[in-house]
Protein backbone atom coordinates (compact mmCIF):
# COMPACT_ATOMS: atom_id res chain seq x y z
CA UNK A 1 0.00 0.00 0.00
CA UNK A 2 1.10 3.79 -0.98
CA UNK A 3 2.34 5.79 2.17
CA UNK A 4 -0.17 8.24 3.46
CA UNK A 5 0.85 11.76 3.51
CA UNK A 6 2.50 13.21 7.15
CA UNK A 7 1.07 16.22 7.62
CA UNK A 8 1.40 18.99 10.84
CA UNK A 9 -1.87 19.71 12.52
CA UNK A 10 -1.92 23.06 10.85
CA UNK A 11 -1.20 21.57 6.99
CA UNK A 12 -4.33 19.49 7.83
CA UNK A 13 -6.36 22.38 8.95
CA UNK A 14 -5.48 24.01 6.08
CA UNK A 15 -7.43 20.82 4.02
CA UNK A 16 -10.75 21.96 5.07
CA UNK A 17 -12.51 24.62 2.81
CA UNK A 18 -15.42 27.17 3.17
CA UNK A 19 -18.56 25.51 3.02
CA UNK A 20 -17.42 21.97 3.96
CA UNK A 21 -19.41 19.72 6.35
CA UNK A 22 -16.48 18.65 9.16
CA UNK A 23 -17.07 15.59 11.38
CA UNK A 24 -15.36 15.09 14.56
CA UNK A 25 -14.55 12.17 16.69
CA UNK A 26 -14.42 12.42 21.12
CA UNK A 27 -16.72 11.71 24.33
CA UNK A 28 -16.54 14.29 27.06
CA UNK A 29 -12.88 14.84 27.39
CA UNK A 30 -11.64 11.78 25.39
CA UNK A 31 -10.63 10.66 22.18
CA UNK A 32 -10.61 14.38 20.73
CA UNK A 33 -8.15 15.41 18.13
CA UNK A 34 -7.14 18.26 20.31
CA UNK A 35 -4.12 19.64 17.91
CA UNK A 36 -6.13 19.30 14.84
CA UNK A 37 -9.43 21.35 16.30
CA UNK A 38 -6.69 23.59 18.03
CA UNK A 39 -5.16 24.32 14.68
CA UNK A 40 -8.20 24.50 12.42
CA UNK A 41 -9.25 27.28 15.17
CA UNK A 42 -6.01 29.36 15.11
CA UNK A 43 -6.13 29.30 11.54
CA UNK A 44 -9.91 30.89 11.58
CA UNK A 45 -8.19 33.32 13.95
CA UNK A 46 -5.92 34.30 11.77
CA UNK A 47 -6.81 34.38 8.36
CA UNK A 48 -10.64 34.10 9.00
CA UNK A 49 -10.72 30.88 6.77
CA UNK A 50 -12.18 28.78 6.75
CA UNK A 51 -15.86 29.90 7.08
CA UNK A 52 -19.46 28.42 6.84
CA UNK A 53 -19.03 25.03 8.34
CA UNK A 54 -21.35 22.29 9.06
CA UNK A 55 -20.20 20.78 12.08
CA UNK A 56 -21.22 16.69 13.18
CA UNK A 57 -20.54 15.59 16.11
CA UNK A 58 -22.22 12.33 17.82
CA UNK A 59 -21.32 12.46 21.60
CA UNK A 60 -20.12 15.20 24.29
CA UNK A 61 -17.40 17.14 23.27
CA UNK A 62 -15.17 18.84 25.66
CA UNK A 63 -14.81 20.45 29.36
CA UNK A 64 -16.32 23.73 29.77
CA UNK A 65 -13.02 25.51 28.61
CA UNK A 66 -12.84 25.96 25.20
CA UNK A 67 -11.61 22.63 24.34
CA UNK A 68 -13.77 19.79 21.84
CA UNK A 69 -16.61 21.38 19.98
CA UNK A 70 -16.11 25.12 21.11
CA UNK A 71 -12.79 25.39 18.83
CA UNK A 72 -15.85 26.03 16.23
CA UNK A 73 -17.45 28.56 18.41
CA UNK A 74 -16.41 31.88 15.96
CA UNK A 75 -18.96 33.68 14.01
CA UNK A 76 -18.05 33.45 10.33
CA UNK A 77 -16.14 30.34 10.83
CA UNK A 78 -19.20 27.64 11.79
CA UNK A 79 -22.72 28.57 10.20
CA UNK A 80 -24.45 24.97 11.21
CA UNK A 81 -24.18 22.38 14.39
CA UNK A 82 -25.55 19.10 14.20
CA UNK A 83 -24.75 17.68 17.73
CA UNK A 84 -25.60 14.87 20.45
CA UNK A 85 -25.00 16.67 23.62
CA UNK A 86 -23.94 20.77 24.12
CA UNK A 87 -23.32 21.51 27.54
CA UNK A 88 -19.40 20.69 27.61
CA UNK A 89 -19.18 23.24 24.62
CA UNK A 90 -21.27 26.11 26.28
CA UNK A 91 -20.10 28.61 23.83
CA UNK A 92 -21.18 26.96 20.80
CA UNK A 93 -24.43 26.63 22.73
CA UNK A 94 -24.55 30.54 23.61
CA UNK A 95 -23.97 31.03 19.36
CA UNK A 96 -26.98 28.96 19.17
CA UNK A 97 -29.42 30.57 21.59
CA UNK A 98 -27.91 34.13 20.18
CA UNK A 99 -29.49 32.95 16.74
CA UNK A 100 -25.91 33.28 15.57
CA UNK A 101 -25.53 30.03 13.73
CA UNK A 102 -28.07 27.10 12.68
CA UNK A 103 -28.43 24.59 16.00
CA UNK A 104 -29.57 20.88 15.97
CA UNK A 105 -29.53 18.44 18.71
CA UNK A 106 -30.26 14.68 17.71
CA UNK A 107 -29.88 11.58 19.75
CA UNK A 108 -26.37 10.48 20.38
CA UNK A 109 -27.20 6.86 19.78
CA UNK A 110 -29.41 8.34 15.74
CA UNK A 111 -25.86 10.06 15.38
CA UNK A 112 -23.24 7.65 15.72
CA UNK A 113 -25.27 4.89 13.73
CA UNK A 114 -26.30 7.28 10.69
CA UNK A 115 -22.03 7.27 9.84
CA UNK A 116 -22.90 3.70 9.06
CA UNK A 117 -26.01 4.52 6.63
CA UNK A 118 -24.08 7.51 5.39
CA UNK A 119 -21.54 5.03 4.50
CA UNK A 120 -23.56 2.50 2.67
CA UNK A 121 -25.15 5.03 1.48
CA UNK A 122 -28.59 5.03 2.49
CA UNK A 123 -31.23 7.55 2.91
CA UNK A 124 -30.48 7.84 6.13
CA UNK A 125 -31.19 6.00 9.77
CA UNK A 126 -35.02 4.73 10.15
CA UNK A 127 -35.92 4.63 14.02
CA UNK A 128 -38.42 4.57 16.02
CA UNK A 129 -35.96 6.22 18.85
CA UNK A 130 -37.28 10.16 19.43
CA UNK A 131 -40.98 9.31 18.23
CA UNK A 132 -43.08 11.76 21.08
CA UNK A 133 -39.56 13.76 21.90
CA UNK A 134 -38.49 16.64 21.11
CA UNK A 135 -36.52 15.23 18.09
CA UNK A 136 -39.76 14.08 16.81
CA UNK A 137 -40.87 16.61 13.44
CA UNK A 138 -43.98 16.92 14.69
CA UNK A 139 -42.60 18.63 17.83
CA UNK A 140 -39.31 20.65 17.02
CA UNK A 141 -37.55 18.65 14.65
CA UNK A 142 -34.45 18.41 17.14
CA UNK A 143 -33.90 22.49 16.11
CA UNK A 144 -32.92 24.44 18.99
CA UNK A 145 -33.45 28.07 17.58
CA UNK A 146 -35.78 30.30 15.14
CA UNK A 147 -33.36 30.75 12.59
CA UNK A 148 -32.79 26.66 12.05
CA UNK A 149 -35.45 26.08 9.45
CA UNK A 150 -34.53 22.83 7.16
CA UNK A 151 -36.15 19.48 8.26
CA UNK A 152 -33.30 16.65 8.73
CA UNK A 153 -36.08 14.34 10.40
CA UNK A 154 -39.11 12.91 8.03
CA UNK A 155 -42.26 10.72 9.78
CA UNK A 156 -42.29 7.55 7.68
CA UNK A 157 -44.57 4.47 7.92
CA UNK A 158 -43.23 1.19 7.15
CA UNK A 159 -45.54 -2.02 7.12
CA UNK A 160 -48.10 0.01 8.94
CA UNK A 161 -45.61 1.32 11.70
CA UNK A 162 -44.35 4.77 12.18
CA UNK A 163 -40.61 5.36 12.04
CA UNK A 164 -38.10 8.61 11.87
CA UNK A 165 -35.90 9.06 9.00
CA UNK A 166 -32.96 11.21 10.13
CA UNK A 167 -31.84 11.98 6.82
CA UNK A 168 -28.01 11.06 5.65
CA UNK A 169 -25.44 14.07 5.71
CA UNK A 170 -23.09 14.21 3.18
CA UNK A 171 -19.74 14.81 4.88
CA UNK A 172 -16.68 16.67 3.71
CA UNK A 173 -13.49 16.17 6.22
CA UNK A 174 -13.52 14.01 9.27
CA UNK A 175 -10.52 14.59 12.35
CA UNK A 176 -10.05 10.86 14.14
CA UNK A 177 -8.14 10.28 16.72
CA UNK A 178 -6.18 7.17 17.16
CA UNK A 179 -3.05 5.31 19.10
CA UNK A 180 -0.93 4.32 16.42
CA UNK A 181 -0.20 4.65 12.65
CA UNK A 182 2.25 2.79 10.15
CA UNK A 183 3.64 4.25 7.11
CA UNK A 184 0.39 2.91 5.06
CA UNK A 185 -2.25 4.69 6.95
CA UNK A 186 -3.10 1.99 9.51
CA UNK A 187 -4.92 3.40 12.60
CA UNK A 188 -5.57 1.47 16.23
CA UNK A 189 -7.14 2.82 18.50
CA UNK A 190 -5.63 0.32 22.03
CA UNK A 191 -4.25 3.42 23.91
CA UNK A 192 -7.88 5.14 23.87
CA UNK A 193 -11.27 4.72 26.48
CA UNK A 194 -12.98 3.64 23.06
CA UNK A 195 -13.45 2.79 19.69
CA UNK A 196 -16.53 5.07 19.18
CA UNK A 197 -17.29 5.37 15.78
CA UNK A 198 -14.34 5.81 14.76
CA UNK A 199 -14.37 3.16 12.06
CA UNK A 200 -17.64 3.89 10.57
CA UNK A 201 -16.93 7.62 10.61
CA UNK A 202 -14.05 7.36 8.46
CA UNK A 203 -16.15 4.87 6.00
CA UNK A 204 -18.51 7.34 5.50
CA UNK A 205 -16.52 10.50 4.75
CA UNK A 206 -14.37 8.19 2.22
CA UNK A 207 -17.86 7.11 1.07
CA UNK A 208 -19.10 10.43 0.63
CA UNK A 209 -15.85 11.05 -1.26
CA UNK A 210 -13.99 13.40 1.45
CA UNK A 211 -10.49 13.31 3.31
CA UNK A 212 -9.74 11.51 6.90
CA UNK A 213 -6.92 12.86 8.79
CA UNK A 214 -5.97 11.01 11.63
CA UNK A 215 -4.24 12.31 14.95
CA UNK A 216 -2.40 9.90 16.47
CA UNK A 217 0.00 9.56 18.89
CA UNK A 218 2.74 7.88 17.25
CA UNK A 219 3.98 6.76 13.61
CA UNK A 220 5.16 3.26 13.21
CA UNK A 221 6.45 1.18 10.26
CA UNK A 222 4.40 -0.74 8.36
CA UNK A 223 4.05 -4.82 9.33
CA UNK A 224 4.63 -3.80 12.88
CA UNK A 225 0.74 -3.32 14.32
CA UNK A 226 -1.49 -6.13 15.01
CA UNK A 227 -4.14 -6.25 12.15
CA UNK A 228 -6.94 -7.60 15.13
CA UNK A 229 -6.30 -4.07 16.73
CA UNK A 230 -6.17 -1.82 13.67
CA UNK A 231 -9.61 0.06 13.56
CA UNK A 232 -9.72 1.98 10.86
CA UNK A 233 -7.78 1.10 7.82
CA UNK A 234 -5.42 2.84 5.67
CA UNK A 235 -7.76 2.28 2.50
CA UNK A 236 -9.52 4.92 3.97
CA UNK A 237 -7.18 7.45 5.62
CA UNK A 238 -5.79 10.59 3.80
CA UNK A 239 -3.60 11.96 6.00
CA UNK A 240 -1.79 11.27 9.65
CA UNK A 241 -1.01 14.01 11.94
CA UNK A 242 1.10 12.92 15.04
CA UNK A 243 0.51 14.55 17.73
CA UNK A 244 3.51 16.78 19.25
CA UNK A 245 2.10 18.43 22.61
CA UNK A 246 1.33 15.42 24.82
CA UNK A 247 -1.75 17.49 26.49
CA UNK A 248 -2.97 17.71 23.29
CA UNK A 249 -3.01 13.84 23.18
CA UNK A 250 -3.84 13.28 26.48
CA UNK A 251 -6.05 9.75 27.32
CA UNK A 252 -8.73 12.12 28.58
CA UNK A 253 -8.54 15.83 29.08
CA UNK A 254 -6.32 16.58 32.20
CA UNK A 255 -5.54 13.20 33.18
CA UNK A 256 -2.63 11.26 33.51
CA UNK A 257 -2.71 7.83 31.18
CA UNK A 258 -4.25 4.77 33.32
CA UNK A 259 -4.18 1.65 31.05
CA UNK A 260 -6.90 0.16 33.13
CA UNK A 261 -9.39 2.13 31.45
CA UNK A 262 -8.23 0.58 27.83
CA UNK A 263 -7.73 -2.74 28.86
CA UNK A 264 -3.61 -2.61 29.03
CA UNK A 265 -3.71 -4.01 33.09
CA UNK A 266 -6.37 -4.44 35.21
CA UNK A 267 -6.92 -2.47 38.34
CA UNK A 268 -6.93 -3.43 42.41
CA UNK A 269 -10.27 -1.84 43.09
CA UNK A 270 -10.88 -1.08 46.75
CA UNK A 271 -14.67 0.76 47.69
CA UNK A 272 -12.28 2.96 50.67
CA UNK A 273 -14.56 4.45 53.29
CA UNK A 274 -18.68 4.46 52.51
CA UNK A 275 -19.65 8.13 51.22
CA UNK A 276 -21.49 10.13 53.69
CA UNK A 277 -25.32 10.06 53.51
CA UNK A 278 -26.33 12.73 51.52
CA UNK A 279 -29.37 13.41 49.31
CA UNK A 280 -28.24 11.77 46.41
CA UNK A 281 -26.67 8.74 48.05
CA UNK A 282 -30.13 8.35 49.27
CA UNK A 283 -31.54 8.23 46.36
CA UNK A 284 -28.91 6.05 44.90
CA UNK A 285 -29.83 3.73 47.85
CA UNK A 286 -33.36 3.63 47.43
CA UNK A 287 -32.36 3.32 43.61
CA UNK A 288 -30.07 0.74 44.67
CA UNK A 289 -32.90 -1.63 45.94
CA UNK A 290 -34.15 -1.98 42.34
CA UNK A 291 -31.42 -3.74 41.37
CA UNK A 292 -31.25 -7.89 40.86
CA UNK A 293 -29.03 -10.31 40.13
CA UNK A 294 -27.51 -10.71 36.61
CA UNK A 295 -29.28 -7.52 35.02
CA UNK A 296 -27.27 -5.18 32.62
CA UNK A 297 -27.75 -1.69 33.71
CA UNK A 298 -26.61 1.73 32.23
CA UNK A 299 -26.12 4.85 34.83
CA UNK A 300 -26.74 8.16 34.08
CA UNK A 301 -24.42 11.08 35.86
CA UNK A 302 -25.30 12.80 38.90
CA UNK A 303 -27.77 10.86 41.70
CA UNK A 304 -27.78 7.80 39.12
CA UNK A 305 -23.72 7.76 39.67
CA UNK A 306 -24.79 6.52 43.27
CA UNK A 307 -26.34 3.59 42.28
CA UNK A 308 -22.87 2.40 41.63
CA UNK A 309 -21.12 3.34 44.89
CA UNK A 310 -23.84 2.20 46.79
CA UNK A 311 -23.71 -1.73 45.22
CA UNK A 312 -20.40 -1.02 46.03
CA UNK A 313 -21.12 -0.48 49.14
CA UNK A 314 -23.52 -3.46 49.49
CA UNK A 315 -21.41 -5.65 47.47
CA UNK A 316 -23.00 -6.53 45.33
CA UNK A 317 -21.56 -4.65 42.19
CA UNK A 318 -20.24 -8.24 40.91
CA UNK A 319 -24.38 -8.85 40.70
CA UNK A 320 -25.19 -6.89 37.64
CA UNK A 321 -23.22 -5.51 34.54
CA UNK A 322 -22.61 -1.82 34.13
CA UNK A 323 -22.37 -0.90 30.49
CA UNK A 324 -21.35 2.35 28.99
CA UNK A 325 -23.17 4.34 26.00
CA UNK A 326 -19.49 4.73 24.66
CA UNK A 327 -18.82 1.06 24.29
CA UNK A 328 -17.53 0.09 27.38
CA UNK A 329 -19.18 -3.25 29.02
CA UNK A 330 -18.90 -4.34 32.70
CA UNK A 331 -16.14 -2.63 34.89
CA UNK A 332 -16.33 0.66 36.68
CA UNK A 333 -18.09 3.66 35.13
CA UNK A 334 -16.30 7.26 35.17
CA UNK A 335 -17.34 9.95 36.13
CA UNK A 336 -16.41 13.77 35.16
CA UNK A 337 -13.93 14.47 32.07
CA UNK A 338 -13.38 10.44 31.77
CA UNK A 339 -17.32 9.45 31.84
CA UNK A 340 -17.49 7.38 29.12
CA UNK A 341 -14.72 5.47 30.22
CA UNK A 342 -14.73 2.11 32.39
CA UNK A 343 -12.10 0.87 34.62
CA UNK A 344 -11.59 -3.20 34.02
CA UNK A 345 -13.93 -3.51 31.32
CA UNK A 346 -15.19 -6.77 30.35
CA UNK A 347 -15.40 -5.94 26.37
CA UNK A 348 -15.06 -2.27 24.83
CA UNK A 349 -17.38 -2.39 21.69
CA UNK A 350 -17.82 0.24 18.61
CA UNK A 351 -20.30 2.73 19.77
CA UNK A 352 -22.52 2.09 17.13
CA UNK A 353 -22.85 -1.71 18.13
CA UNK A 354 -23.68 -0.37 21.96
CA UNK A 355 -26.88 1.18 20.39
CA UNK A 356 -28.18 -1.57 18.61
CA UNK A 357 -28.12 -3.58 22.29
CA UNK A 358 -29.69 -0.50 23.57
CA UNK A 359 -32.10 0.52 20.82
CA UNK A 360 -33.05 -2.97 20.46
CA UNK A 361 -34.27 -3.20 24.44
CA UNK A 362 -30.75 -5.39 25.77
CA UNK A 363 -30.48 -3.08 28.49
CA UNK A 364 -32.30 -4.57 31.71
CA UNK A 365 -32.45 -1.25 33.52
CA UNK A 366 -31.75 2.10 33.36
CA UNK A 367 -30.72 5.10 35.62
CA UNK A 368 -30.79 8.83 34.26
CA UNK A 369 -31.35 12.11 35.92
CA UNK A 370 -34.75 13.77 36.81
CA UNK A 371 -33.97 17.23 36.22
CA UNK A 372 -37.83 18.12 35.08
CA UNK A 373 -40.89 16.10 35.24
CA UNK A 374 -44.41 16.86 34.56
CA UNK A 375 -47.73 15.54 35.08
CA UNK A 376 -47.24 13.14 31.69
CA UNK A 377 -44.45 11.31 32.98
CA UNK A 378 -42.21 13.36 30.85
CA UNK A 379 -38.81 14.27 31.37
CA UNK A 380 -36.24 17.46 30.23
CA UNK A 381 -32.73 16.96 30.76
CA UNK A 382 -32.11 18.73 27.78
CA UNK A 383 -32.69 22.49 27.45
CA UNK A 384 -33.59 24.39 30.70
CA UNK A 385 -34.33 28.30 29.76
CA UNK A 386 -31.07 30.00 28.43
CA UNK A 387 -28.84 26.75 28.54
CA UNK A 388 -28.77 24.15 26.40
CA UNK A 389 -27.50 20.71 28.01
CA UNK A 390 -28.77 18.48 24.63
CA UNK A 391 -29.77 15.12 25.03
CA UNK A 392 -27.06 12.96 24.12
CA UNK A 393 -27.55 9.18 24.74
CA UNK A 394 -30.69 9.89 26.86
CA UNK A 395 -33.51 9.30 24.64
CA UNK A 396 -32.09 6.07 23.10
CA UNK A 397 -31.45 4.58 26.48
CA UNK A 398 -34.69 6.06 28.30
CA UNK A 399 -36.70 5.07 25.19
CA UNK A 400 -35.87 1.11 24.78
CA UNK A 401 -34.82 0.00 28.43
CA UNK A 402 -36.96 -2.81 29.70
CA UNK A 403 -37.30 -0.36 32.94
CA UNK A 404 -36.43 2.63 33.46
CA UNK A 405 -36.05 4.68 36.64
CA UNK A 406 -34.88 8.56 36.70
CA UNK A 407 -33.17 9.73 39.58
CA UNK A 408 -32.67 13.18 41.19
CA UNK A 409 -33.37 15.19 43.82
CA UNK A 410 -37.24 16.80 44.58
CA UNK A 411 -36.13 20.49 44.77
CA UNK A 412 -32.63 21.94 43.09
CA UNK A 413 -30.80 25.14 44.34
CA UNK A 414 -29.51 24.73 47.92
CA UNK A 415 -31.51 21.86 49.19
CA UNK A 416 -30.26 20.45 52.63
CA UNK A 417 -31.00 17.33 53.98
CA UNK A 418 -30.43 15.28 57.38
CA UNK A 419 -30.97 11.26 58.16
CA UNK A 420 -30.84 9.81 61.33
CA UNK A 421 -33.06 7.11 63.32
CA UNK A 422 -34.60 5.60 59.85
CA UNK A 423 -36.04 9.31 59.02
CA UNK A 424 -35.98 12.25 56.61
CA UNK A 425 -35.52 16.08 58.15
CA UNK A 426 -35.62 18.71 55.21
CA UNK A 427 -33.28 21.86 56.85
CA UNK A 428 -33.40 23.74 53.71
CA UNK A 429 -36.17 23.50 50.88
CA UNK A 430 -34.36 24.04 47.29
CA UNK A 431 -35.11 27.58 45.32
CA UNK A 432 -36.32 25.38 42.04
CA UNK A 433 -39.46 22.77 41.68
CA UNK A 434 -38.55 19.80 39.21
CA UNK A 435 -41.63 18.20 39.29
CA UNK A 436 -43.73 20.59 37.12
CA UNK A 437 -46.74 21.34 35.35
CA UNK A 438 -45.24 21.27 31.73
CA UNK A 439 -41.83 20.71 30.81
CA UNK A 440 -39.72 23.17 29.07
CA UNK A 441 -38.35 20.37 26.60
CA UNK A 442 -39.62 16.70 25.95
CA UNK A 443 -36.65 14.52 26.35
CA UNK A 444 -38.46 11.37 27.36
CA UNK A 445 -42.20 11.25 26.49
CA UNK A 446 -44.66 9.49 28.78
CA UNK A 447 -47.17 8.86 26.55
CA UNK A 448 -44.65 6.71 24.55
CA UNK A 449 -43.53 4.87 27.32
CA UNK A 450 -47.57 4.47 28.42
CA UNK A 451 -48.21 3.57 24.71
CA UNK A 452 -45.13 0.56 25.18
CA UNK A 453 -46.16 -0.45 28.19
CA UNK A 454 -42.73 0.45 29.68
CA UNK A 455 -42.16 0.04 33.66
CA UNK A 456 -41.09 3.60 34.97
CA UNK A 457 -40.17 5.30 38.50
CA UNK A 458 -38.88 8.39 39.29
CA UNK A 459 -37.31 8.47 42.87
CA UNK A 460 -36.38 11.56 45.00
CA UNK A 461 -34.64 11.96 48.23
CA UNK A 462 -38.12 11.95 50.14
CA UNK A 463 -40.83 10.60 47.20
CA UNK A 464 -41.10 7.99 44.53
CA UNK A 465 -43.54 7.86 41.95
CA UNK A 466 -44.34 6.11 39.25
CA UNK A 467 -46.04 5.84 36.11
CA UNK A 468 -49.26 4.12 35.90
CA UNK A 469 -51.46 3.99 32.19
CA UNK A 470 -54.18 6.78 33.58
CA UNK A 471 -51.08 9.05 35.19
CA UNK A 472 -48.20 9.62 37.57
CA UNK A 473 -48.98 8.09 40.97
CA UNK A 474 -47.16 9.09 44.38
CA UNK A 475 -46.39 5.47 45.53
CA UNK A 476 -43.82 5.82 48.92
CA UNK A 477 -42.72 8.85 51.07
CA UNK A 478 -39.65 9.23 52.94
CA UNK A 479 -40.23 8.60 57.02
CA UNK A 480 -40.80 12.01 58.59
CA UNK A 481 -41.68 13.33 55.29
CA UNK A 482 -45.21 15.52 55.06
CA UNK A 483 -47.23 14.43 52.29
CA UNK A 484 -49.10 17.79 51.54
CA UNK A 485 -46.47 20.60 52.54
CA UNK A 486 -43.42 19.06 51.27
CA UNK A 487 -44.33 16.92 48.47
CA UNK A 488 -47.65 17.97 47.17
CA UNK A 489 -47.44 21.88 47.71
CA UNK A 490 -44.12 21.71 45.84
CA UNK A 491 -45.26 20.74 42.59
CA UNK A 492 -46.76 21.73 39.63
CA UNK A 493 -49.15 19.09 39.74
CA UNK A 494 -51.17 17.21 42.16
CA UNK A 495 -50.04 13.39 41.81
CA UNK A 496 -52.22 10.42 41.68
CA UNK A 497 -52.41 8.13 44.45
CA UNK A 498 -54.33 5.02 45.92
CA UNK A 499 -56.77 4.63 48.21
CA UNK A 500 -54.86 3.67 50.86
CA UNK A 501 -52.04 6.35 50.26
CA UNK A 502 -48.45 5.92 49.78
CA UNK A 503 -46.41 3.70 51.78
CA UNK A 504 -43.39 4.47 53.85
CA UNK A 505 -39.86 4.29 51.77
CA UNK A 506 -37.61 1.41 53.76
CA UNK A 507 -36.02 2.91 56.87
CA UNK A 508 -32.99 1.46 55.96
CA UNK A 509 -32.34 4.15 53.55
CA UNK A 510 -32.10 6.63 56.42
CA UNK A 511 -29.29 4.96 58.44
CA UNK A 512 -25.79 5.31 57.74
CA UNK A 513 -25.73 1.88 57.93
CA UNK A 514 -25.17 -1.03 55.06
CA UNK A 515 -29.02 -1.66 54.18
CA UNK A 516 -27.92 -5.78 53.60
CA UNK A 517 -28.91 -5.99 49.90
CA UNK A 518 -26.05 -8.56 49.51
CA UNK A 519 -29.18 -10.68 51.27
CA UNK A 520 -32.27 -9.66 49.36
CA UNK A 521 -30.54 -10.08 46.03
CA UNK A 522 -31.77 -12.45 43.53
CA UNK A 523 -29.41 -14.97 42.39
Amino acid sequence: MARKPILTASEAAALVKDGMTITTSGFVGSCMPEALTKALEQRFLTTNSPQNLTFVYSSAQGNHDGSGADHFAHEGMTRRVIGGHWNLAPQLGRMVLENKIEGYNLPQGVLCKLYRDIASRSLGHITHVGIGTFVDPRIEGGKLNRMTQEDLIEVIHINGQERLLFKAIPLDIAFIRGTYADESGNVTLEREVASLEATSMAQAVHNCGGKVIVQVERLVQDGTLDPRLVKIPGIYVDGIVVCKVPDDHAQSLGCEYDGSMCGEFRATISNGNPVPLSAKKIIGRRAAMELSAGKVVNLGIGAPEYVALVAGEEGISNCITLTVEGGPVGGIPQAGVRFGACVNAECILDQPYQFDFYDGGGLDMAFLGLAQADQEGNINVSKFGPRIAGCGGFINITQNAKKVFFCGTFTAGGLKIAAASGKLQILQEGREQKLIGQVEQITFSGRYARQMHQPVMYITERAVFELRSDGVYLIEVAPGIDIRTQIIDLMGFVPKMEAAGPRLMDKRIFRDTPMGLIDSIER
